[in-house]
């Protein structure tokens, strides 16, 4: 009787959880989003820095906080004997994660040299709603009705709030764009099966050094370093890459894949508002439609799957 008494509480304790993180690091995702186009285009202006050092300092950055972090949870989980050092022991990232993270950030960060925001962001989570639900398809998941629907309604939110920022883009930023929506994609999909977050994504960061070293030799000729374009980088690396992606890794325990790859379109929603409080944006009509729209779409996917499954 007590382990029916508390399996509803551990339960609700569970998705809230979820929720939160969920939450947390899609605000991560968007503030990653700005620091990255903060850096970019002020390199037009001489003031910040060239793509390949940002992809390099955001990477190293990440690690040297990543595995500091999860250095002193090991020592302090070895000396209470806690079962969280075993499980982070037999945890120690994967080369998938390694090559798709280093991928999306090379790509993201050399796209929006010749992209512009809203034509980036289009590309970027067109791909990445595309590769994770052929990878969900083709693991056997067949999707329902109202998911189809959900996800149609979604980005169809997505589409009309980034719509006055898309152009038309170059073959370069395309590709490389596309590249990142393709590795973000299978990136989120090796996560799903992460049981120590933390340590998977701090190992995923330091099995990225070989290509880092590789970005450093190609990038030799074209370094451009100023003060706020280390900082820009350094905060996206340690804080909105480092933690944002370790806390998403553990949201996606929590999350079926078509939740996954849906509630992303949030993240430029969340941008959007961010300009609202922090730059005093105005809140225009299109943002609030596109809200609807996508929160409508991601109920859709959510609620409709429960439905059948009740």
């Amino acid at each position: 009787m007590t382990g029916l008494a508390t399996k509803p509480e551990q339960l609700t304790i569970s998705n809230i959880r979820t929720i939160i993180y969920t939450i947390l690091a899609l605000i991560a995702f968007a503030a990653n989003s700005v620091l990255c186009r903060m850096a970019l285009e002020m390199q037009s202006d001489g003031a910040a820095i060239d793509a390949g050092s940002f992809t390099i300092v955001r990477l190293v950055s990440g690690i040297v906080t990543l595995m500091a972090i999860f250095g002193f949870m090991s020592l302090k989980n070895n000396k209470n004997n806690s079962k969280d050092l075993i499980e982070s022991k037999q945890s120690k990232g994967s080369w998938l994660g390694a090559i798709t993270l280093f991928l999306y950030a090379f790509g993201f960060s050399y796209a929006y040299i010749s992209l512009e925001t809203g034509t980036g962001a289009l590309i970027l989570f067109g791909v990445v709603q595309i590769t994770m639900i052929l990878v969900s398809m083709y693991s056997g998941h067949k999707l329902l009705k109202t998911e189809c629907l959900g996800i149609v309604v979604a980005f169809l939110g997505f589409i009309y709030l980034v719509l006055p920022g898309v152009s038309a883009p170059s073959l370069q930023g395309l590709l490389l764009m596309s590249i990142a929506g393709v590795a973000w994609g299978f990136y989120t999909v090796s996560g799903r099966a992460s049981t120590a977050p933390l340590a998977d994504t701090a190992f995923n960061f330091l099995r990225t050094t070989p290509f880092i070293i590789a970005l450093i030799i190609y990038n030799f000729n074209d370094y451009y370093l100023t003060h706020t374009g280390l900082v820009l980088a350094i905060t996206s690396g340690a804080i909105t890459s480092g933690f944002g992606y370790t806390i998403w890794y553990a949201a996606l325990r929590g999350l079926k894949a078509m939740q996954a790859a849906v509630l992303q379109l949030l993240v430029p929603i969340f941008a959007a508002i961010g300009g609202v409080i922090f730059v005093a944006e105005p809140l225009t009509e299109r943002l609030i439609i596109a809200s609807i729209l996508i929160l409508g779409g991601i109920c859709l996917v959510i609620l409709g799957k429960r439905k059948v499954a009740s």
